[in-house]
Protein backbone atom coordinates (compact mmCIF):
# COMPACT_ATOMS: atom_id res chain seq x y z
CA UNK A 1 0.00 0.00 0.00
CA UNK A 2 2.79 2.30 0.57
CA UNK A 3 4.45 2.26 -2.87
CA UNK A 4 0.85 2.71 -4.65
CA UNK A 5 0.38 5.58 -2.30
CA UNK A 6 4.04 6.92 -3.49
CA UNK A 7 3.48 6.12 -6.59
CA UNK A 8 -0.41 7.96 -6.93
CA UNK A 9 1.23 10.89 -5.25
CA UNK A 10 4.25 10.69 -8.26
CA UNK A 11 1.60 10.58 -10.50
CA UNK A 12 -0.30 13.80 -9.00
CA UNK A 13 2.48 15.79 -9.03
CA UNK A 14 3.77 14.51 -12.86
CA UNK A 15 0.30 15.98 -13.56
CA UNK A 16 0.46 18.89 -11.90
CA UNK A 17 4.03 19.65 -13.22
CA UNK A 18 2.54 19.16 -16.87
CA UNK A 19 -0.26 21.41 -16.63
CA UNK A 20 2.58 24.17 -15.23
CA UNK A 21 4.30 23.33 -18.51
CA UNK A 22 1.29 23.82 -20.82
CA UNK A 23 0.88 27.29 -19.13
CA UNK A 24 4.13 28.06 -19.64
CA UNK A 25 4.20 26.74 -23.19
CA UNK A 26 0.93 28.89 -23.25
CA UNK A 27 2.28 32.39 -22.31
CA UNK A 28 4.91 32.04 -25.08
CA UNK A 29 2.78 32.64 -27.92
CA UNK A 30 3.05 36.37 -28.15
CA UNK A 31 6.87 36.39 -27.26
CA UNK A 32 7.48 33.84 -30.48
CA UNK A 33 5.13 35.52 -32.37
CA UNK A 34 7.05 38.98 -32.05
CA UNK A 35 10.59 37.44 -32.08
CA UNK A 36 10.19 35.70 -35.67
CA UNK A 37 9.43 38.65 -37.11
CA UNK A 38 12.61 39.34 -36.80
CA UNK A 39 14.46 36.09 -36.08
CA UNK A 40 14.17 33.30 -38.47
CA UNK A 41 12.09 30.29 -36.74
CA UNK A 42 15.47 27.59 -36.86
CA UNK A 43 18.33 30.75 -36.27
CA UNK A 44 15.68 31.11 -32.95
CA UNK A 45 15.16 27.26 -31.64
CA UNK A 46 19.20 27.04 -32.35
CA UNK A 47 19.85 29.76 -30.05
CA UNK A 48 17.03 29.30 -27.45
CA UNK A 49 17.84 25.32 -27.18
CA UNK A 50 21.40 26.61 -27.18
CA UNK A 51 21.48 28.66 -23.93
CA UNK A 52 19.21 25.90 -22.23
CA UNK A 53 21.66 23.12 -23.05
CA UNK A 54 24.51 24.78 -22.08
CA UNK A 55 23.00 26.06 -18.52
CA UNK A 56 21.60 22.82 -18.40
CA UNK A 57 24.87 21.20 -18.55
CA UNK A 58 26.59 23.36 -16.44
CA UNK A 59 23.70 22.61 -13.35
CA UNK A 60 23.58 18.74 -14.02
CA UNK A 61 26.91 17.72 -15.56
CA UNK A 62 26.94 14.92 -13.15
CA UNK A 63 23.75 13.44 -13.74
CA UNK A 64 24.10 13.52 -17.62
CA UNK A 65 27.46 11.98 -17.56
CA UNK A 66 26.48 9.66 -15.68
CA UNK A 67 23.86 8.00 -18.05
CA UNK A 68 24.24 4.90 -19.39
CA UNK A 69 24.93 4.16 -22.57
CA UNK A 70 21.47 3.60 -23.39
CA UNK A 71 19.96 6.23 -21.62
CA UNK A 72 22.20 8.19 -24.03
CA UNK A 73 20.51 6.73 -27.27
CA UNK A 74 17.46 7.45 -26.09
CA UNK A 75 18.14 11.14 -25.10
CA UNK A 76 19.21 11.41 -28.70
CA UNK A 77 16.33 9.45 -30.52
CA UNK A 78 14.18 12.04 -28.58
CA UNK A 79 16.31 15.26 -29.29
CA UNK A 80 16.09 14.07 -32.78
CA UNK A 81 12.29 13.83 -32.69
CA UNK A 82 11.25 16.92 -30.81
CA UNK A 83 13.96 18.96 -32.98
CA UNK A 84 12.53 17.72 -35.91
CA UNK A 85 8.94 18.22 -35.05
CA UNK A 86 9.94 22.05 -33.64
CA UNK A 87 11.77 23.08 -37.14
CA UNK A 88 8.89 21.79 -38.71
CA UNK A 89 6.55 23.32 -37.00
CA UNK A 90 8.21 26.86 -37.32
CA UNK A 91 8.37 26.20 -40.90
CA UNK A 92 4.34 25.33 -41.61
CA UNK A 93 3.97 28.52 -39.38
CA UNK A 94 4.96 30.59 -41.92
CA UNK A 95 2.59 29.44 -44.32
CA UNK A 96 -0.20 28.66 -41.95
CA UNK A 97 -2.81 30.75 -39.89
CA UNK A 98 -1.34 30.43 -36.14
CA UNK A 99 -4.99 28.65 -35.07
CA UNK A 100 -4.95 26.31 -37.64
CA UNK A 101 -1.32 25.63 -36.71
CA UNK A 102 -2.33 24.95 -32.97
CA UNK A 103 -5.34 22.66 -34.33
CA UNK A 104 -3.39 20.61 -36.53
CA UNK A 105 0.00 20.25 -33.65
CA UNK A 106 -2.57 19.52 -31.04
CA UNK A 107 -3.86 16.53 -32.96
CA UNK A 108 -0.94 14.84 -31.46
CA UNK A 109 -3.31 13.84 -28.42
CA UNK A 110 -4.99 11.72 -31.36
CA UNK A 111 -2.33 10.36 -32.45
CA UNK A 112 -0.26 9.51 -29.56
CA UNK A 113 -2.84 6.37 -28.28
CA UNK A 114 -2.89 5.53 -32.08
CA UNK A 115 0.87 5.03 -32.01
CA UNK A 116 1.07 3.51 -29.03
CA UNK A 117 -1.66 0.92 -30.00
CA UNK A 118 0.29 0.09 -33.54
CA UNK A 119 3.72 0.29 -32.44
CA UNK A 120 3.65 -0.59 -28.65
CA UNK A 121 0.31 -2.61 -28.78
CA UNK A 122 -0.82 -0.83 -25.86
CA UNK A 123 -4.69 -1.21 -25.25
CA UNK A 124 -6.42 1.80 -25.37
CA UNK A 125 -10.12 1.41 -22.89
CA UNK A 126 -12.90 3.27 -24.45
CA UNK A 127 -13.16 5.86 -21.45
CA UNK A 128 -9.70 7.00 -22.60
CA UNK A 129 -10.57 7.43 -26.10
CA UNK A 130 -13.67 9.22 -25.48
CA UNK A 131 -11.20 11.66 -23.21
CA UNK A 132 -9.38 12.34 -26.49
CA UNK A 133 -12.13 13.12 -28.49
CA UNK A 134 -13.64 15.38 -26.09
CA UNK A 135 -9.81 17.32 -26.00
CA UNK A 136 -9.35 17.15 -29.57
CA UNK A 137 -13.00 18.56 -30.36
CA UNK A 138 -11.83 21.36 -27.70
CA UNK A 139 -8.73 22.43 -29.64
CA UNK A 140 -11.19 22.39 -32.92
CA UNK A 141 -13.22 25.01 -31.33
CA UNK A 142 -10.52 26.87 -29.34
CA UNK A 143 -8.56 27.19 -32.73
CA UNK A 144 -10.39 26.92 -36.01
CA UNK A 145 -11.90 29.46 -37.75
CA UNK A 146 -11.60 27.39 -41.23
CA UNK A 147 -9.10 25.27 -42.38
CA UNK A 148 -6.88 24.41 -46.07
CA UNK A 149 -4.99 22.29 -46.82
CA UNK A 150 -1.48 23.10 -48.54
CA UNK A 151 2.13 22.50 -47.46
CA UNK A 152 2.41 24.38 -44.54
CA UNK A 153 -0.28 21.99 -42.93
CA UNK A 154 1.31 19.22 -44.45
CA UNK A 155 4.79 20.22 -42.50
CA UNK A 156 2.52 20.58 -39.06
CA UNK A 157 0.51 17.34 -39.38
CA UNK A 158 4.61 15.55 -39.61
CA UNK A 159 5.73 17.87 -37.08
CA UNK A 160 2.65 16.84 -34.65
CA UNK A 161 3.02 12.94 -36.20
CA UNK A 162 6.97 13.36 -34.03
CA UNK A 163 5.55 14.80 -30.94
CA UNK A 164 3.26 12.21 -30.47
CA UNK A 165 6.40 9.53 -30.91
CA UNK A 166 8.37 12.01 -28.68
CA UNK A 167 5.95 11.86 -26.34
CA UNK A 168 5.38 8.16 -26.45
CA UNK A 169 8.94 7.27 -26.91
CA UNK A 170 9.46 9.52 -23.87
CA UNK A 171 6.44 7.61 -21.75
CA UNK A 172 7.56 4.57 -22.31
CA UNK A 173 11.70 4.82 -21.67
CA UNK A 174 11.95 8.09 -19.15
CA UNK A 175 12.57 6.90 -15.34
CA UNK A 176 13.03 9.38 -12.61
CA UNK A 177 16.67 8.82 -12.26
CA UNK A 178 17.47 9.52 -15.78
CA UNK A 179 15.30 12.24 -16.04
CA UNK A 180 17.60 15.42 -15.84
CA UNK A 181 20.47 13.99 -18.12
CA UNK A 182 17.77 12.75 -20.24
CA UNK A 183 16.97 16.81 -20.53
CA UNK A 184 20.15 17.98 -21.00
CA UNK A 185 20.81 15.34 -23.98
CA UNK A 186 17.68 16.36 -25.71
CA UNK A 187 18.32 19.76 -25.38
CA UNK A 188 21.90 19.69 -26.63
CA UNK A 189 20.68 17.25 -30.03
CA UNK A 190 17.51 20.07 -30.57
CA UNK A 191 20.31 22.54 -30.52
CA UNK A 192 21.98 20.61 -33.54
CA UNK A 193 19.20 19.70 -35.50
CA UNK A 194 17.81 23.28 -35.26
CA UNK A 195 21.88 24.99 -35.81
CA UNK A 196 21.86 22.46 -39.20
CA UNK A 197 18.56 23.90 -40.20
CA UNK A 198 19.91 27.40 -39.44
CA UNK A 199 22.96 26.76 -41.40
CA UNK A 200 21.89 28.10 -44.97
CA UNK A 201 20.68 31.23 -44.35
CA UNK A 202 23.09 32.35 -41.80
CA UNK A 203 22.73 32.49 -37.92
CA UNK A 204 20.25 35.79 -36.96
CA UNK A 205 20.10 36.58 -33.26
CA UNK A 206 17.71 39.34 -31.52
CA UNK A 207 18.79 42.51 -32.27
CA UNK A 208 16.75 44.20 -28.97
CA UNK A 209 16.76 44.12 -25.05
CA UNK A 210 13.61 43.14 -25.26
CA UNK A 211 13.87 40.79 -27.69
CA UNK A 212 16.70 39.14 -25.73
CA UNK A 213 14.64 39.16 -22.45
CA UNK A 214 12.03 36.93 -24.63
CA UNK A 215 14.62 34.55 -25.84
CA UNK A 216 16.02 33.88 -22.46
CA UNK A 217 12.41 33.51 -20.74
CA UNK A 218 11.47 30.86 -23.69
CA UNK A 219 14.96 29.40 -23.37
CA UNK A 220 15.63 28.72 -19.31
CA UNK A 221 11.73 28.55 -17.96
CA UNK A 222 9.66 27.46 -21.38
CA UNK A 223 12.76 25.50 -22.70
CA UNK A 224 15.01 23.99 -20.14
CA UNK A 225 12.76 24.25 -16.96
CA UNK A 226 9.97 22.77 -19.19
CA UNK A 227 12.12 20.10 -20.63
CA UNK A 228 12.98 18.95 -17.33
CA UNK A 229 9.82 18.86 -15.97
CA UNK A 230 8.11 16.81 -18.98
CA UNK A 231 10.61 14.24 -19.07
CA UNK A 232 10.24 13.81 -15.30
CA UNK A 233 6.78 13.66 -15.25
CA UNK A 234 6.56 10.80 -17.62
CA UNK A 235 8.23 8.48 -16.32
CA UNK A 236 5.34 8.48 -14.10
CA UNK A 237 2.24 8.72 -16.04
CA UNK A 238 1.49 7.33 -19.31
CA UNK A 239 1.85 8.59 -22.54
CA UNK A 240 -1.88 8.83 -23.31
CA UNK A 241 -2.64 10.73 -19.91
CA UNK A 242 0.21 13.06 -20.49
CA UNK A 243 -1.13 14.15 -24.34
CA UNK A 244 -4.19 14.76 -22.66
CA UNK A 245 -3.06 17.03 -19.92
CA UNK A 246 -0.69 18.85 -22.79
CA UNK A 247 -4.11 19.43 -24.37
CA UNK A 248 -4.38 21.82 -21.89
CA UNK A 249 -1.45 24.21 -23.97
CA UNK A 250 -4.30 26.25 -25.99
CA UNK A 251 -6.36 26.84 -23.44
CA UNK A 252 -3.48 28.80 -21.47
CA UNK A 253 -3.20 30.58 -24.94
CA UNK A 254 -6.15 31.79 -25.42
CA UNK A 255 -6.51 32.49 -21.37
CA UNK A 256 -3.06 34.53 -21.97
CA UNK A 257 -4.69 36.18 -24.85
CA UNK A 258 -7.83 37.83 -23.35
CA UNK A 259 -5.52 38.62 -20.23
CA UNK A 260 -2.80 39.68 -21.49
CA UNK A 261 -3.80 40.03 -25.39
CA UNK A 262 -6.24 42.17 -25.04
CA UNK A 263 -8.79 39.20 -27.58
CA UNK A 264 -12.71 38.84 -26.50
CA UNK A 265 -13.67 36.48 -24.59
CA UNK A 266 -16.21 34.14 -26.32
CA UNK A 267 -18.48 31.43 -26.39
CA UNK A 268 -16.01 28.99 -28.47
CA UNK A 269 -13.31 29.47 -25.81
CA UNK A 270 -15.57 29.40 -22.94
CA UNK A 271 -17.03 25.36 -24.13
CA UNK A 272 -13.70 24.58 -25.63
CA UNK A 273 -11.23 25.05 -23.02
CA UNK A 274 -14.41 23.47 -20.69
CA UNK A 275 -14.13 20.12 -22.91
CA UNK A 276 -10.14 20.04 -22.68
CA UNK A 277 -10.20 20.20 -18.94
CA UNK A 278 -13.59 17.59 -18.36
CA UNK A 279 -11.35 15.29 -20.89
CA UNK A 280 -8.32 15.92 -18.11
CA UNK A 281 -10.52 15.31 -15.10
CA UNK A 282 -12.04 12.64 -16.39
CA UNK A 283 -8.68 10.39 -17.61
CA UNK A 284 -7.26 11.50 -14.80
CA UNK A 285 -10.67 9.78 -12.44
CA UNK A 286 -9.52 6.35 -14.86
CA UNK A 287 -5.58 6.44 -14.52
CA UNK A 288 -3.89 4.84 -11.75
CA UNK A 289 0.38 5.34 -11.08
CA UNK A 290 2.65 4.04 -14.08
CA UNK A 291 5.35 2.25 -12.53
CA UNK A 292 8.30 2.91 -13.72
CA UNK A 293 10.21 -0.17 -13.56
CA UNK A 294 7.82 -1.86 -14.98
CA UNK A 295 8.88 -3.91 -18.61
CA UNK A 296 6.91 -3.57 -21.55
CA UNK A 297 5.27 -6.84 -21.15
CA UNK A 298 4.77 -6.47 -17.24
CA UNK A 299 2.92 -2.86 -17.98
CA UNK A 300 -0.70 -2.79 -17.21
CA UNK A 301 -3.15 -1.75 -20.04
CA UNK A 302 -2.61 2.13 -21.19
CA UNK A 303 -6.47 1.92 -20.48
CA UNK A 304 -5.34 1.87 -16.66
CA UNK A 305 -1.78 3.03 -17.11
CA UNK A 306 -2.23 6.89 -17.78
CA UNK A 307 0.47 7.41 -20.67
CA UNK A 308 3.13 9.88 -20.58
CA UNK A 309 3.69 12.63 -23.49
Amino acid sequence: MTALAGQARHARLATLLLVCVTAVWGSTFFLIHDLVDHVPPADFLAVRFGIAAVVMFVLFRRQTLALSRHDLRVGVVLGVLYGVAQVLQTTGLQTTDASVSGFITGTYVVLTPVLGAVLLRDRIGPVTWLAVGMATAGLALLSLRGFAVGIGEALTLLSAVLYAGHIVALGRWSTPAAAVGLATVQAGVITVVAGVAAVPGGLTLPSTGGQWASLLYMALVAGALALWAQTWAQAHLTATRAAIVMALEPVFAAFFAVVLGGEELTRRMLLGGALVVAAMYLVELRSTPRDPGATAAEEPPVEALHHDV
